[in-house]
This record gives C-alpha cells, structure tokens and sequence, in this order.
C-alpha cells in the first residue's frame, strides 16, 4: 500500500472545537507518510488525502479502497464530514469503518487510478459452459476407461491406445463447441507406433485440450497435486500420465527414467520445455530434460507452435474463454546426439514460428 509524504505539514486535529474533550486527541502529524492521531490507533493517510483548505485530513468514503482508522457516523456520506467525535466514540455508540483502497490507485483520485482491465460477461459465461461440457462429458467417459482398464494393463500397458482414444474424444467434445482449431503440418506426425518427444510451446491450460485432439499417445508429464482430483486425476493415472515435483530432484531424475523406459516401450511423451505457462506469451528458457532423454533413447524430437490458446484463456484467468482461433504447427522431426543442439535447435524453430504468425 502507498501512503503519501507531507514533511511541511503543521500538527492539526480533525474538525475538533476548542473543548475538554480535544484536549483527548493527540495532534496528527504527517512524518514519513504515517498520520498518527485518534489515540489510541495509528492512520495511515493515503496520497492526497490531505486538504488544504480545510487544514484537515478528511474522511476517505467507503468505496474508495485503502485501510484508514477513521470514523464516521453511518448518515455521514459525504466526503468531508467530521471525521471524530470523541465522547460518542468512547461511549461506544460510533462503529468502527474499515476501507480498502487499491495498490494501482495513482494518485488519490478515483478518476486517475489504474483498475484492471474488465473482463467481458460473456467470456465468463463462455467459461462456464466451457467447463460444464468438459465435467459432463468426463463423467460420463470414465466409466468406459475404468470398464477396459483391466484389459489395458494386460495388453497394451505401455502405449495405451484405448485410453487415449477416450482422451481423444473427451478433447473434441470439450474444444468443438466453443474454439475453431487449425493445424498445420499433419505429415509431419510420426505414425502411432512411432515413439518421438514431442516438445512444444506452453500458453495456457487450453494446450492440453488441443493437444490430445491430435490422436497421439503422448504421455505427459504433471505436478503430483494435479493426481489428486476427483475423476480427472484417475484419468490421469489411467493414462499413464508422468506424477513430477519439480522442487525434488528425485523425483525429477525418476520422471526422466520413466520417460526413457515408455520410449524404449513404443510409447512416446510430451514436454514443455519451458516447464510452465507463459504469463505474457513470450517464449521462455528451455529446459534440457526432454532432449536429454531424445539424445539417449535415440528418439527423433518433433517441435510443435502453439499460437492463440493464451489470448482465448490468459495464464490466471482460467475461468474465462476468449473467442478466438488456435492454430497449432507441427514441425519436421529432428534428431541428434547433442542434448544442447537439440535444444538450440527446437528452441528457435518455435520461436521464428511464433514471431511469424504474430
């Protein structure tokens, strides 16, 4: 919170008369930006809060945003009422009013201040029956997951093309409705049984949805907590989805293990290099761990763009849904012995995507 300086202040009271009762109120003083007054509390005087003509410090109305221990009366609406009155207040007849005002407040005013920018009723709307359709049509799949899991651990542990497929048709049921998807480079997409490291871009938490329509059985890589949840979380597990905490080294060094032994199985996994979202689009630092496991498993690496999922659903903002178009780009394999040209190489194919399509 920002609080204003008044070094050539004078010590003043608060619209308090010449009476026995001032004589209880200690004189406020502005030093450093604190107010102190009103014994026994300390104020903190908001920037321009101070009035000159009145030689005061008036009250703050309770829709301005900040935390000032003044009183007032509740009849008292307007912007410079009294702001004390000690024999009513130590008689415990005045409440006590606390209001918040805004960090982005610039200058006192509610007029100059910075508010957040609104997010429009109908993307929250669209939001909603974004995730209405998507928990419907979980429900309702997991059943078929759970009915043929059995026969999935026995005949297809590793890849596990029958889930996938019911992943594949929770995506499509969710995405359609709502989002127009391009893709671009389909030939590129190695056949099935194919095992590759897939590495892409990360801009929101819509790139899970559209990459599961592509109909690969990639294996991504998740933070534990993620488990936990009711029916996504046993899909999860189902899917053979990679549990990673990524403060724990041991655990890191077991995820990339786990990946090198599904890739040596026929299956193939899924990384965001930049392990995590990108708060403003831009494309961050990649992490080596998933051309490591490429370098040693012999795998090829095939880089994907991901453009328009995070201006149709913003990092922190995943109860909205934007419209828009996502358009997704899958690039030509490549292959190598060398973890960091891997890397390099990858790394800019993305990027030069990204700066093209803008």
């Amino acid at each position: 919170m920002e609080v204003a300086s008044y070094p050539s202040l004078t010590p003043v009271h608060l619209h308090c008369k010449e009476s026995k009762a001032s004589s209880f109120l200690l004189p406020m003083s502005a030093h450093k930006g604190v107010c102190v007054g009103c014994f026994p509390y300390n104020q903190e005087i908001l920037r321009n809060s101070y009035n000159p003509a009145r030689n005061c410090f008036p009250c703050v109305p309770k829709k301005w945003v900040g935390v000032s221990w003044l009183y007032s009366h509740p009849k008292e609406e307007e912007f410079n009422q009294t702001c004390y009155d000690n024999k009513q207040y130590n008689r415990k007849k005045l409440p006590r009013y606390v209001v918040v005002r805004s960090e982005l407040a610039g200058t006192g005013s509610p007029a100059s201040a910075n508010p957040l920018s609104e997010v429009k009723f109908g993307s929250k709307v669209r939001g909603m029956c974004f995730y209405a359709v998507t928990s419907v049509v979980a429900i309702f799949l997991i059943v078929l997951m759970l009915m043929g899991h059995p026969l999935v651990l026995l005949l297809d542990r590793y890849r596990r093309k029958f889930h996938h497929y019911i992943a594949k048709l929770w995506a499509i049921l969710t995405v359609s409705p709502f989002l127009k998807v391009e893709i671009k480079g389909l030939e590129n997409l190695l056949p099935p049984d194919s095992p590759a490291v897939y590495v892409s871009n990360h801009q929101s938490f819509l790139d899970i949805y559209i990459l599961l329509t592509l109909g690969r059985n990639f294996k991504f890589i998740s933070k534990t907590g993620i488990f936990l949840f009711p029916v996504i979380g046993w899909a999860m597990s189902m899917l053979s989805i990679i549990p990673l905490k990524r403060t724990d080294s041991r655990s890191q060094l077991e995820c990339l293990k786990k990946c090198m032994d599904l890739i040596k199985n026929g299956a193939s996994v899924f990384f965001f290099p930049e392990g995590t979202r990108s708060k403003d689009g831009t494309l961050g630092a990649f992490k080596k761990g998933a051309f490591t496991v490429a370098s040693k498993t012999g795998a090829p690496v095939v880089p994907m763009t991901l453009t328009g999922t995070g201006k149709i659903m913003p990092y922190g903002m995943e109860g909205i849904l934007n419209t828009g178009s996502i358009k997704v780009v899958i690039h030509k394999p490549i292959q190598g012995s060398d973890p960091t040209v891997l890397c390099s190489e990858a790394r800019k194919t993305i990027a030069d995507t990204l700066n093209l399509e803008g």
